[in-house]
């Protein structure tokens, strides 16, 4: 069945190219530290395939953990025209970040060529750090040509970021997966936006949020099922400065959209997330990069020129294992059950070329297909079929003139887990021409 279509045209024409400036996406430099030159190329070259304008690189203390892979993504980036920027992590590693360590970091990179500038400036965010608010001063007078201090201070809420006003030069916003499972996206980026009166925005898309690290006192999901185009969708209509997607290889948390890298990959007691990372790729999500960020930057829906699906869906029914101590949402926030959160189907993302006309079919194991066709309209369907206890390997296609026009095979669902515990993170594909 159709579960909704993209947002009228009227809003997304609204969009303008002066409001809509870069799409960025936000590197873990901690599951980095086994890169070599080559990985950072390789990485670099598939963000810029997509559209992905910079890295952002949180990096958390100590500063010498992070000097080796840092160069070496500044190197690579340096040879890619790519850019890159940091955010500096105050809840990781070994605590907040001495104001010293940050200066040295900036003055050291931000006159490199790939180090991206916003007014000339040296572009500057944080991943928390409220507790260090007045090192900023001094920091911004040491740093030759300045800052574009862009901090994501979430944890003070709106009234919070309009008492600091005068520090920021914009604010970025770490709210951005519903808890509540009536909710398809969060509900607070207008408030931060009225809250910085008029100075720049950044947003979070992010596809997913599950982790299972009781080592780390992390263990939730949240209501993400149709996030990845939800998002997007709400992202067109508000029109932020900047987009920042989060994140590039945070596997722990499985919103990670490049490819599975191993030794970034929390390992240990407590801590392995391999149970639920291992043959669940992600990269599928970034073929509706280029639709939505031309959408974002151009002001314009782009015209599709040949079909595309984009798919996504869990392993195994949700209640076909044991939450593993998971919990709905933070769990110092409101709490829901966590099989709550997502729902047994197969989602889809149709971007459609502009001959009317197409259906897609989906069908599991050997189980009767299930044909999707009334409301189909050119450029992006968002589509879902629940599994109805079918098992076996997921595949798609899209139907022209009675003939499928391309077809995609995906991993299989099963009847349980193997483990005993669901694996709350997806499996995503996509499949074209």
């Amino acid at each position: 069945m159709i579960f909704g279509a993209r947002l009228a045209a009227i809003f997304l024409f609204l969009v303008t190219a002066a409001t809509a400036q870069d799409v960025f996406a936000h590197v873990i430099v901690g599951n980095t530290f086994n890169y070599d030159a080559t990985k950072w190329q390789s990485d670099i070259a598939l963000a810029q395939n997509y559209g992905i304008d910079a890295f952002v690189l949180n990096i958390a203390t100590p500063l010498a953990t992070s000097q080796a892979t840092v160069s070496n993504a500044f190197q690579a980036a340096d040879a890619a025209g790519f850019k890159l920027f940091f955010s500096f992590d105050y809840l990781g590693g070994a605590g907040p970040w001495p104001a010293g360590d940050v200066s040295s970091l900036l003055k050291q990179y931000a006159s490199h060529p790939s180090y991206f500038k916003y007014n000339n400036a040296a572009f500057v965010s944080t991943f928390e750090g409220t507790g260090n608010i007045g090192d900023w001063a001094g920091i911004r007078g040491s740093v030759p040509g300045g800052i574009f201090f862009m901090p994501d201070w979430t944890s003070l809420g709106p009234d919070g970021l309009k008492a600091n006003l005068g520090v920021v030069d914009g604010f970025f916003s770490w709210d951005m997966w519903p808890s509540d499972p009536t909710q398809k996206v969060p509900t607070s980026d207008t408030a931060y936006i009225n809250a910085l009166g008029g100075k720049p925005y950044m947003m979070g898309i992010s596809p997913w949020f599950y982790t299972r690290l009781p080592g780390y006192n992390k263990a939730w999901v949240f209501n993400v099922d149709t996030l990845w185009y939800s998002r997007w969708e709400q992202a067109l209509t508000l029109k932020p400065q900047f987009i920042e997607l989060v994140t590039w290889n945070d596997f722990g948390e499985s919103h990670y959209l490049g490819p599975v890298f191993q030794p970034g990959v929390p390992t240990g007691a407590g801590t392995d997330a391999t149970a639920y990372v291992d043959g669940m790729p992600h990269e599928g999500w970034m073929e509706l990069l280029p639709y939505y960020v031309s959408a974002y930057k151009n002001g314009s829906i782009p015209v599709q020129q040949t079909d595309k699906l984009v798919y996504w869906y869990r392993r195994t029914p949700k209640s076909a294992g044991s939450p593993g101590g998971v919990l709905g949402g933070f769990p110092y926030g409101a709490q829901f059950d966590p099989n709550s959160e997502v729902q047994d189907n197969v989602y889809m993302v149709a971007l459609l070329g502009p001959t009317p006309g197409a259906s897609v079919q989906v069908q599991i194991g050997n189980n009767a297909p299930t044909i999707l066709s009334t409301g189909l309209a050119a450029g992006a369907n968002l589509l879902q079929v629940p599994f109805n206890g079918q098992t076996g390997n997921v595949t798609v296609s899209v139907i022209r003139n009675g003939a499928p026009v391309f077809t995609g095979t995906g991993a299989t669902i099963d009847a349980s887990p193997v483990s005993g515990i669901t694996n709350y993170n997806v499996w995503v594909g996509q499949a074209h021409p």
